[in-house]
Order: structure tokens, then C-alpha cells, then sequence
């Protein structure tokens, strides 16, 4: 595969971590992106929740980084690598993907003062294995400045001074490292993990000022392929180098490499658990009313209709309010949030508004969140608790305590008509950033957007969306071509809208349900993404009070034109799954989905993702199916990472926006799914007990 012009690959995830952090970076990254020296590894961690990305350059590659820190002992890393000359001067080059995992086992000081931090790595376990090492490293701090590190590295980095791999006493098939029959990529080396041999390695890093760090390394690479083909002239084991804290969340490394190379870094950094903003700048809550202190809303209440005060009060805090009725001593208010991101901060606000209008009579609210028209839960607090509780220093946890959350089921509260408009639209501008797609690392297009929306009901919507180009006519980018059995339902994705002309990128009527207690469904139809049409329709149970979710979806979909119109091309299918979707502790997520895909294949996709309650989440997915990986093509079967950023986690504001993205080793036509926007778990695990609501409880009385 021929190589363009290498461009800046990093910029599509740096321009969401260039932006802010919360402290100054507290981990060295080597040019693998990965934490360490120069090129070497040490045994450091980053804090946990740790991201970054970084663009390392030298004349031999250039590798753009991707590194979660998942928990606070295990880390990976996503890397995509320009190699400009891959087999010698003059023969072009390739772009590699790989992926890293790498545990520190033993924390330091764990058997006492003396005894160092120990992790395990390995690198480029499922790429092409041009990159491909294991490692077992140990680091040591002192005076709080200095960092000793030493380790033995297998593959890549047991090439230099290399020796009999001395776990060959416990095996000793692990003493001969087989090659590695690369095919088409994207699989498991097992085959060659921690065999054949092993060589020393280490460094020392010296924090000489805050900002400044020396380092120096002993490496166990010899680049020894990369020799032989004279793209790199391997003069010294020695590497040193100097990293400087440019910004808080920005580290520019230079480095001398092998006695011949110079090669520089920038490291972007960023924790999704902390920001430089600590508090929103949302307007204070109004205070909780205590009964008896005013009879103006026992005046001025009427029992069959809300209040206007009340309604006004409710929309100057972000709230549209959907239906209301009293029965006895109880009031229920079923609203809209369309303002906070968490579903217990908005209810904390509507009880308080509540408070203040609701009858000295009414002693108990009801309050059921909604979003796109369907109510999520129904939580019942008494007036009292509100009333004592509201400024003690448990008043949070104590709420959550003496109030009950249960399926909104039974007959909706009186509905009441308001203002909001029914249509709307909105005219901006757009970017678009596509990474890592096929020999184009980043491409970008940009010009204006229209998005009008038509609400028939607050559960019937009809919206869509319409683009211009700035950049007129573009190029199709070259992708690597699989010839196989199967139809081109993402290999050709590329090519659509791309002539310059207007584009419709989605056109969908989507109606959402609730068929029963515990029950929610969706059905869309219409222009539902880029390439696909037709119909979809989904089915979730999620009781409020449960990690566990299962759901169905059934897909009609019709392959759309290039130009992105009203046409379609001669190309349908039906594709279906079942899903599993289960929340872990510390805001993991799992998820499984079972069924048949775009080309026809069978198989299920795997994924698990990191959320925190600020919005932020991280995440990795693979797809295997009974498509071989020889018809799949390069890369095997389908996996990435996928990252959710919340506008307000930068700004400070009050938003339940977010931009997402997808980092995909590569596009192809095993295991693609139609991308149909709005399905239902993450919008109804958002208001129950057992999901983003209770996992935010914490924030009611903000």
C-alpha cells in the first residue's frame, strides 16, 4: 500500500485533549505513546482514568498514540504508524495498526521500602506484529526526582544483546520464537508470546525542575529489519533525551536516537475525573419553601390546571412540563430536562420549584423524568424530608434513603399544553474529522449544516439534516480492496457525498413507546444514516432498579445513492440482533449483541465501556463473525475504540451535549451494523436508580 503524504494523524483526538487538565502531566511517555523513557518501558502508571494522545516522529515512523489508563494497573493503547520505508530507500511505505495491554502487577513498595513497582506488557499483540514485544519491567523512585528502571524484553525488544529466553527452564518450546504468519492481520499472536530471545534493558529518568525531565536508556532493539533494508543506521544501544512541561496537559520530548536519529514528541493529556473548571456556572437552585412561611401559592393554585407561574418557573430552569395532576395530598409532575446532564440533579431542582407553588395541602411529589416523550421512572419524596433535609450535610445520601424510585406505570398525570415550538431548525457551520482510513490517516470536511426538526408529539418526532461542502468536489480516498464472497455494504463508504453538492445526511420519523411496565420500544423510518434507508424498529426491558438490560432490534435497510439524495441503490437487507447490556461497578458498562449483519454474516459484537458521571466515556468493541478473516480483508474482523466528550466537561456550562468518535482499526464489510441514531439504552438508563440517576445522586440538591 503506497503511502501519501504524512499529516498531522493525532489531530482529530488532540483537539479534544488539548483543551484543558486538571494538573501537570505526572507520567513520562515514550515515543509508543505507552509510559516510559524514550523508547523503553518502566513499571509507572498513569492516575487512573488517564488519557493522552501523542504524535512521535523519527526518520523510521512516525506513530500516532492513543492510551487509556482503563483502571489504575491496567492501560492500553491504540497506535497508528507511518512507516515511510518499509522494505528499504525508495519502496514506499505502509500505515500499521497495533494495539498494547500492559499491568502493573506489584505496586512499589510493596514488600517494603526497598522493593520496586513491576508491570507486564505487551505490544503490538494484535497488529501486524512489525512492532511486536513482550516486556516484564521493574522501576524504582528516589528522592521523589529520580526513577531507575530496568526490565527483559522478548520480540523487538529482545534483539539487542538477546539471550536464551530463561523461561525456557519452565518450557522449552518458549526458547524458539515462531515467525509470524501475518495473513491479513488483526489477530492474536499468541503463538509468540514471551518466546525466543530475551535481552536486558533499562534507564534512569531525573526530574530536574517541574518542568524539565532528562532521560536516558539502555535499548534492547536492535532494529535489526530496519537495518538490514539501510532505512535506519543503528549506531548505539544509547538513547537520551529531554521532556519539557510546555503547558499543564501539552509535553514536547526531544530525543537522540541509536547515535544516528533525532526524533520528537507531543503529548497531550487529560482526566476525564478532574477539569480546570471544578463547578458549573448553571444559576443557583431556588430555595425550598417551607410550608406555612407563605400562603401566595395556596392562593393562586388551581387543582385542574397548572399554574402559569409554575410552568414559567419550571422553563426559566431548562424544564418543559408535560402533565401534572393532584389527587389528595399528592402532586405528580411528569417534565422534560433538557438542560442537566444528570436526570437527579434536574429532579432535585423541579422537587425545590415544587416547593414554592405546589399547596401547603400537597405533601407528597411525585416526579417522573421524560425524555423523547417517554417516561423513564417515578420517584416519590415527601414534602417534609425536603423541608428538613435541604442544607444538613448528608442531605444527598439521606433523600436517596427516604425516597422511592419505581417504573412510571398506570395512567399519565393530566397532559398541559406550552409553548414550545413545534418545528425548529438551525444553520451552523460543520467539521468533520475521519481518522485512519485506509492510506489517508486524517481526512477533513467542513462547510455549513441545516438540521430542522418536527415535533408531532413529544414521543413522534420527524427530523433531518442537510450539508455543504466548502471543499467543492473531492478525491476518493484509496482503500484496500478484499475480494470476497460477500456485498460492499462499508468497504465504498468513502464515496458518498463527496461530488460538492448538497447531501441529505439523515432523514428519519422516529416514534418512541412504552407497551408495558419495564418495556420501551422505538421505531424509525426513513434516511437513517449516511449509506442505509429504511426501517428500524427496537424493543428494550430495563426495570429501574436493574444492572441488567436485554433488547432486540430488527433492521430493514436500503443502500442509498452516492450523491446522498432520495435515490437508492439495488442493494437491501434485514439484519437483526439480540442484546445483553449490564452495569459493573466503577461505571463499567458491558455490552453484547447477537444477530445477523449487513453482508449476511452471523456472529456478535463485544463491548465494554468506561463511564463517568461528567459525561466522559471510553470505550473498545470487536466484532467476530462466520465471515473468514481472509474475505473480511486487512485487520481480520472489526474492532476499535470509541470516546463520548461532553461540551460542558470544557465549558463549564449547562449542557447535555457531547461529541463522539470512533477510532477503527479499519472499515470493512464483516461484522457493520446500520448506524441508527437513537437507541434506547442510553437514553433510559439516564433516569433510573440503576443507571446515570443513581449513579449522580449525589448531585439533587445542586
Amino acid at each position: 500500500m503506497r503511502m501519501t503524504k504524512f499529516c498531522m494523524k493525532g489531530c482529530a483526538i488532540a483537539a479534544i485533549l488539548a483543551g484543558s487538565s486538571a494538573q501537570a502531566q505526572e507520567t513520562s511517555y515514550t515515543l509508543y505513546g505507552t509510559p516510559g523513557l524514550i523508547e523503553m518501558p518502566t513499571a509507572q502508571s498513569a492516575p487512573d482514568a488517564e488519557i493522552t494522545a501523542s504524535l512521535g516522529i523519527f526518520k523510521q515512523q512516525q506513530r500516532t498514540n492513543f492510551t487509556f489508563q482503563l483502571t489504575q494497573r491496567l492501560s492500553g493503547t491504540f497506535r497508528y504508524t507511518a512507516i515511510p520505508e518499509n522494505n528499504g530507500p525508495g519502496t514506499g511505505g505502509t500505515f500499521d495498526r497495533s494495539f498494547d495491554l500492559r499491568y502493573r502487577a506489584i505496586d512499589e513498595g510493596r514488600f517494603g521500602g526497598w522493593s520496586p513497582a513491576v508491570a507486564v506488557g505487551l505490544q503490538d499483540f494484535m497488529g501486524t506484529g512489525k512492532l511486536s514485544s513482550e516486556y516484564i519491567v521493574a522501576s524504582k523512585s528516589f528522592d521523589d526526582k529520580i526513577i531507575v528502571t530496568a526490565g527483559l524484553g522478548w520480540g523487538r525488544f529482545g534483539t539487542k544483546g538477546g539471550f536464551t529466553n530463561p523461561l525456557g527452564v519452565i518450557d522449552a518450546s518458549l526458547e524458539t520464537r515462531p515467525e509470524l504468519d501475518f495473513g491479513v492481520g488483526g489477530e492474536i499472536s499468541v503463538g509468540q508470546l514471551f518466546k525466543g530471545d530475551a535481552a536486558l534493558f533499562g534507564g534512569i529518568s531525573w526530574d530536574y525542575s517541574d518542568k524539565l525531565t532528562f532521560k536516558g536508556e539502555y535499548s534492547s532493539d536492535a532494529y535489526a529489519r530496519e537495518n538490514a533494508n539501510g532505512s535506519l543506521d543503528s549506531k548505539s544501544p544509547i538513547n537520551v533525551g529531554l521532556s519539557y512541561g510546555w503547558r499543564e496537559d501539552v509535553t514536547l520530548d526531544l530525543a537522540y536516537l541509536y547515535g544516528s536519529e533525532l526524533a520528537a514528541s507531543v503529548t497531550f493529556d487529560l482526566n476525564p475525573r478532574r477539569r480546570e473548571i471544578t463547578s458549573g456556572v448553571e444559576t443557583a437552585p431556588v430555595p425550598v419553601r417551607v410550608r406555612g412561611a407563605s400562603s401566595a401559592a395556596a392562593e393562586s393554585w388551581a387543582t385542574d390546571a397548572a399554574p402559569q407561574s409554575f410552568q414559567a418557573a419550571l422553563a426559566a430552569d431548562g424544564f418543559r412540563l408535560l402533565g401534572l395532576s393532584t389527587q389528595g395530598t399528592t402532586a405528580r409532575v411528569r417534565y422534560a430536562n433538557s438542560r442537566y446532564r444528570s436526570e437527579a440533579q434536574s429532579m432535585g431542582r423541579v422537587a425545590r420549584i415544587m416547593t414554592q407553588y405546589m399547596p401547603d395541602t400537597i405533601g407528597t411529589f411525585v416526579l417522573e423524568p421524560t425524555q423523547v416523550g417517554i417516561t423513564l421512572s417515578a420517584t416519590t419524596i415527601q414534602r417534609s424530608d425536603m423541608e428538613t433535609l435541604e442544607n444538613t450535610a448528608m442531605a444527598a445520601e439521606d433523600i436517596r434513603k427516604r425516597s422511592v424510585t419505581v417504573d412510571a406505570t398506570g395512567p399519565a398525570p393530566a397532559p398541559v399544553v406550552d409553548g414550545t415550538p413545534a418545528f425548529t431548525w438551525g444553520l451552523s457551520p460543520y467539521l468533520q474529522l475521519i481518522v485512519f482510513n485506509g492510506n489517508a490517516p486524517v481526512q477533513a470536511d467542513f462547510g455549513l449544516s441545516l438540521r430542522a426538526r418536527y415535533e408531532i408529539s413529544p414521543n413522534l418526532v420527524l427530523n433531518g439534516g442537510l450539508r455543504q461542502s466548502a471543499l467543492g468536489k473531492r478525491e476518493l480516498a484509496e482503500v484496500f480492496q478484499t475480494e470476497n464472497n460477500y456485498p460492499d455494504v462499508r468497504t465504498s463508504g468513502g464515496a458518498y457525498g463527496i461530488d460538492g453538492k448538497p447531501i441529505i445526511t439523515d432523514l428519519t420519523l422516529i416514534h418512541y413507546g412504552r407497551p408495558a411496565a419495564d418495556l420501551y420500544s422505538r421505531v424509525s423510518v426513513g434516511y437513517l444514516e449516511r449509506m442505509y434507508g429504511g426501517g428500524s424498529t427496537e424493543v428494550l426491558w430495563k426495570p429501574v432498579d436493574s444492572r441488567l438490560a436485554l433488547g432486540a432490534e430488527l433492521n430493514y435497510a436500503i443502500q442509498r445513492d452516492t450523491d446522498m439524495l432520495l435515490g437508492f441503490q439495488d442493494f437491501d437487507a434485514m439484519t437483526g440482533h439480540v442484546s445483553a447490556y449490564y452495569s459493573f461497578d466503577s461505571g463499567f458498562h458491558g455490552q453484547v449483541d447477537m444477530g445477523r449483519y449487513l453482508a449476511g454474516d452471523w456472529g456478535a459484537t463485544f463491548a465494554l465501556d468506561r463511564e463517568f458521571d461528567n459525561g466522559w466515556k471510553v470505550g473498545a468493541y470487536f466484532t467476530l463473525t462466520d465471515m473468514p478473516f481472509e474475505e473480511f480483508g486487512e485487520g481480520s474482523f472489526d474492532k476499535g475504540i470509541r470516546i463520548t466528550v461532553p461540551t460542558d466537561f470544557f465549558l463549564g456550562n449547562t449542557s447535555r451535549r457531547e461529541v463522539s468518535t470512533s477510532l477503527a482499526s479499519l472499515t470493512r464489510d464483516g461484522g457493520a451494523r446500520v448506524n441508527v441514531d437513537g437507541r434506547l439504552y442510553n437514553i433510559v438508563r439516564d433516569g433510573h436508580t440503576a443507571g446515570s440517576m443513581g449513579d449522580t445522586w449525589g448531585r439533587f440538591w445542586r
